[in-house]
């Protein structure tokens, strides 16, 4: 039996269809933005979610096949437990046993920032990754021989199919998924939280506590992101052991020596040692040092003022951070290691 040449031409074209499908099935994932909350910085047109691109993401975050010597991965220095920091010491540990000049940043709600590293190195989360996976004292990796290695994986082949429809795997398509995992990390489910949507009170120490962080904290840890992703100064003296001049590495300009990104204080709780070289275990330590402040002029204005907190409202100040605590957040099992 002669077949036509439009029967190939229909098979074509339907294999075509197929193949443009098979390309485009993914779950589409939705991110939530609480209601209050300001619009997200992250352009998620660039790089929009979906569920096997979250998983992608998920198994890159906790395998250490990306350091040089397959012992370090994202989740060495960065603990769901823990706020995604690292706790057991101040400063960040790479291979070899090599040790880092800063303190690893909490990861939460990095869809509302426009800069990321203590010094603002970096101002786009698709290529944050890039950082630690080539620095020297954490992965000390190339991507080339990190795509190497996952292309080499069957495993991995099978979850960049899953993700974006081919087997092909690229340092574009490796940052996308790290991103994608790492801007769900959303916390907002706190005692805080549930008292601003009049779910519960807190108690009275609480109060006090809140009233004393909008009075002296607030300016620079603004709610609901406990951040305004601005840099400035701590009042902290430089550790001449590490010499670090903060944002000025960065900009190179003389009024940035030692201003370093506002951190987040939601789970500040979990999150210590604090500061940019972790240099205070407790809380307690950081409030006594802010309010040790208040004759430099050299610092914002309002750490340029004395606090004058007495020892019950240092107490109640860091009752109140306590609120910040999610632990839906520090134990969702979404974000917690892969499980085959």
């Amino acid at each position: 039996m002669k077949i036509s040449w439009k029967y190939y031409s229909v098979l074509g074209l339907l294999i075509l269809i197929c193949l443009a499908f098979s390309k485009q099935f993914t779950t589409p994932l939705y991110f939530d933005v609480p209601k209050g909350w300001p619009k997200p910085i992250y352009d998620f047109t660039k790089n929009p979610l979906s569920e096997e691109g979250f998983q992608l993401g998920r198994n890159l975050f906790y395998d250490p096949i990306l350091s040089r010597d397959n012992t370090i991965s994202c989740s060495s220095c960065h603990l769901q437990q823990t706020g995604f920091t690292h706790v057991d010491h101040q400063l960040s540990h790479g291979i070899d046993g090599k040790i880092g000049t800063r303190n690893s940043m909490a990861l939460i709600n990095l869809a509302w920032n426009k800069n990321f590293m203590w010094d603002g190195a970096i101002n786009n989360l698709e290529v944050q990754a890039i950082n630690p996976i080539t620095n020297p004292l954490e992965m000390d990796e190339k991507l080339e021989n990190v795509i190497a290695k996952l292309q080499n994986s069957a495993k991995y082949r099978e979850l960049f199919s899953k993700a974006f429809g081919d087997e092909k795997v690229t340092s574009q398509r490796l940052l996308k998924a790290l991103a994608q995992f790492t801007i769900m990390l959303k916390s907002s489910n706190s005692k805080y939280d549930k008292m601003i949507r009049n779910e519960l009170e807190f108690s009275e120490q609480e109060k006090k506590g809140y009233s004393l962080f909008k009075t002296n904290c607030a300016s620079c840890h603004k709610e609901p992101l406990f951040s305004d992703d601005k840099f400035e100064k701590n009042g902290l003296a430089l550790d001449t052991t590490l010499n670090d001049s903060g944002r000025m590495k960065i900009t190179n300009k003389k009024e940035d020596y030692l201003r370093f990104k506002v951190p987040t204080l939601r789970n500040i709780q979990f999150t210590f040692p604090y500061m940019h070289d972790g240099r205070f275990k407790t809380l307690t330590e950081v409030v006594k040092h802010y309010n040790s402040l208040g004759h430099d002029n050299s610092l914002p204005k309002e750490l340029a003022k004395p606090m004058k907190l007495s020892d019950n409202d240092r107490v109640d100040l860091v009752l109140f951070l306590k609120t910040l605590t999610d632990n839906e957040f520090l134990f969702d099992k979404r974000f917690s290691f892969p499980k085959e």
